[in-house]
């Protein structure tokens, strides 16, 4: 496409001075964060298990008996009844997510001439070198450790685990050890939380080769060493772990570097590189560090950067869990929200890109954290709705699904769309391979199962009501948060009900259809606009960063400009009606992700440029959640890589859809191995003077395609590549 290919990767000519500056990795299950700096190498090592206890009653409120009067009251018009409907707790958070420790490798004071750090996106390796010195660090897909080797003549070094990180609790229980092993030694550190049998410990051990190690507890000195290897890992517990078993299974492991290397990049190398994009960016901008790159928000080499790490940090995160609030990662036991997995807005924003970006890995992890809760999603019905299926809460630390998160002002344990909200991807990732994943069919059957409980009330005209409901995180601007027929939950349960029925034929299916034409149509308010609530008397409160009430439009295909236009009229209206309140990241991109949907480039651009104006990214090319890179988040890093997909490629089972709100600035660039909701492969190259577009069909498909030119029908042919030439756009 141009002279110079996009770099996938990004570096910085100096250390790391804060923790959110540092180069990230990560398998999913371990992080790390790495801050390169010669004389005091600090590397921050975080799992996905780290939780802190305490403090916390994880039961969902037992209302269902109260349920009947709620819904009368509601019904009355009363619309501040639903204030009351709690067990009288106070709001409390999920168990906050937290880092380990930081493993410390000092030398003696000393210049450091050509000093440079990086991370390479294809291979997750981060590094820091300069004159005699070199250190890289991975964490192994395939051996779910990490990997560290620092390298360089007559190494003197002192290696320690430090647990002392901001906001370390008053009464951590810390024990250090530290043993000279016939390798080198072995390190570990196990902190005990206050007030608690549960601890999580970390082991490292190290390979030494030449020079002379001694224990200087709690940590070792190395002198005149050529190379040491650390090999480290962390778990969560109970009671005391078996640091001598953790060192077998260490030593167990391949003892070179270059070997661990391969077997994990031949995982992740293969994942990454599945989808690239180049946006034609100036080959002397894509050779900056990435913080001078994010001095010029309108570079093209910024998107395209951000687009690869975007995705590297995405995949990087996912495994165990798909990513939290934090991503995988965090310097500070203070972390904000908890590091939740908020799954209101944030959880399916940031995994948006994953079934076009061809990251099944991520899908499969958000179905890891799915699966495991689905229990305690059962347990949420029965207590606060009195109902058999599914409710799935707001907010989750990975261990409880159970909805203890909410108070008067976020009745979270009232918002029932949250079910298929999450199920959502796997739909999306069963329809792009064309599979039926049993797991999700039977989950999607309990959150049918939910609403037939649920759906009894009715209004004057027949039509179901939803009663209660709640918008995240918004209410009317003149009655309570808890109230009735909430957008959001209206697309919401006509697209679990369908959805169901798909996937369940039969009586089942015939039923569940049944219930979801009942349901009330969306509401256009006075303004023109779709309503956020679509009960008559309601009124619209715009200013705010959620969009929940534009859900039929973006996750979903409900809303269209082709097949419902006079609802996107509407949905646009709103749009246009939103303000931003608080500046949120994942507000914006949410914005631009429903822009694009409604074929608006123009107010996709203005989205983006809301977030690279903002100062959102850190050097590491993580973001934050407000501008000016305050509170460190990813939701701005996970999310952006859908947008841009988003405007340039969308896909239902079948449609297919191109360059739909591809902003002026961006005329040329090329968008390879992109995945539809069809079963197809695409690349797409475009220009000024027109587009190229390469499908390359899993299945035997008939779709429509959509352009600035209008509508054709495709037919395509399994392992047959189908080839477009479109006009200019």
């Amino acid at each position: 496409m141009t002279d110079s290919a996009p770099v996938h990767g990004t570096w910085e000519p100096h250390p790391a001075a804060r923790w959110e500056d540092g180069f990230l990795s990560g398998n999913g299950h371990h992080g790390a964060l790495v801050s390169g700096d010669p004389n005091d190498e600090r590397v921050v090592v975080t799992h996905h298990t780290l939780v802190r206890p305490g403090g916390r009653d994880p039961r969902p409120p037992q209302l269902a008996d109260g349920l009947p009067a709620l819904q009368d009251r509601l019904l009355a018009g009363d619309t501040t009844a639903a204030e009351s409907f709690t067990d009288g707790r106070p709001l409390q958070w999920v168990q906050p997510f937290h880092p380990a420790f930081r493993i410390r490798l000092r030398r003696p004071p000393d210049d450091c001439p050509g000093y440079r750090r990086d991370v390479d996106f294809t291979t997750g390796v981060v590094r820091a070198a300069c004159t005699g010195w070199t250190s890289r660090l991975f964490v192994s897909r395939a051996d779910d450790v990490l990997v560290q080797q620092v390298t360089g003549p007559g190494l003197t070094l002192d290696i320690d685990l430090d647990h002392r990180l901001p906001g370390a609790p008053v009464g951590l229980g810390v024990g250090h050890g530290a043993v000279l092993t016939p390798e080198g030694a072995l390190l570990s550190l196990r902190a005990r939380y206050p007030d608690s049998d549960l601890a999580c410990t970390g082991v490292t051990l190290l390979t030494v080769t030449g020079g002379t190690t001694t224990l200087t507890p709690p940590g070792v000195h190395i002198e005149g060493a050529r190379s040491v290897l650390l090999l480290t890992r962390v778990h969560r517990h109970t009671g005391e772990l078996d640091v001598v078993a953790q060192r077998r299974a260490l030593r167990d492991l391949p003892t070179g570097y270059d070997e661990l290397l391969d077997r994990h990049a031949a995982l992740h190398r293969t994942a990454y590189e599945r989808v690239t994009l180049d946006l034609a960016a100036d080959p002397a901008e894509r050779a900056l560090p990435g913080s001078e790159l994010l001095k010029r928000p309108r570079s093209a080499a910024l998107l395209e950067r951000l687009f690869a790490a975007g995705r590297y940090h995405l995949l990087s995160a996912s495994g165990l869990f798909p990513p939290r609030l934090t991503g995988l990662w965090t310097g500070d036991w203070n972390t904000a929200w908890s590091g939740a997995f908020t799954n209101d807005a944030n959880l399916n924003l940031q995994t948006s890109s994953a079934a076009a970006a061809a990251l099944p890995e991520v899908t499969e992890a958000h179905a890891n954290l799915i699966h495991r809760q689905l229990p305690d999603w059962r347990d949420n019905a029965r207590a606060v709705f009195g109902a058999r299926g599914a409710v799935a809460p707001a907010h989750t630390d990975g261990e409880s699904g159970h909805s203890y998160h909410f108070s008067r002002e976020y009745p979270l344990h009232l918002w029932t769309a949250g079910a298929d909200w999450l199920l959502k991807p796997l739909v999306d990732h069963d329809e792009t391979h064309g599979t039926r994943d049993p797991r999700t069919a039977a989950a999607l059957a309990e959150v049918a199962l939910f609403y037939e409980d649920f759906l009894t009330r009715t209004d004057e005209d027949g039509r179901l009501v939803v009663v209660p409901s709640y918008s995240p995180e918004n209410r009317p601007a003149n009655a309570s948060w808890g109230t009735l027929n909430a957008a959001m939950d209206l697309s919401a349960a006509r697209h679990a009900l369908r959805t169901a029925a798909v996937y369940h034929p039969g009586p089942d299916a015939d039923r569940w259809n049944a219930l979801a034409d009942r349901l009330p149509p969306h509401r256009i308010n006075a303004d023109g606009a779709l309503a956020e609530w679509a009960w008559p008397g309601l009124e619209d409160s715009y200013d705010h960063r959620h969009l929940s009430h534009l859900y039929g439009v973006w996750p979903l295909d409900e809303i269209t400009p082709y097949d419902t236009p006079e609802l996107a009229a509407a949905a646009h209206r709103a749009l246009e009606l939103r303000g931003a309140e608080n500046d949120s990241a994942h507000g914006h991109l949410h914005h631009a992700l429903i822009a694009a949907r409604l074929r608006d480039g123009d107010r996709v651009a203005h989205a983006l440029g809301q977030v690279l104006d903002g100062d959102f990214f850190h050097a590491s090319l993580m973001s934050a959640h407000y501008p000016n890179r305050n509170v460190y988040n990813a939701d701005a890093a996970h999310t952006l890589p859908a947008v841009l997909i988003e405007m340039l490629v969308q896909s239902t089972p079948d449609r297919l859809v191109l360059l739909p709100a591809l902003p002026a600035a961006y005329a040329a660039g090329a968008l390879h191995g992109v995945r539809t909701r069809f079963g197809a492969e695409l690349d797409l190259t475009w220009t000024r003077d027109g587009a190229t577009v390469v499908i390359r069909p899993g299945r035997t498909h008939r779709v429509e395609l959509r352009t600035s030119s209008g509508a054709e029908s495709l037919h395509l042919v399994a392992g047959e590549d189908h080839v477009l030439t479109l006009r200019a756009w």
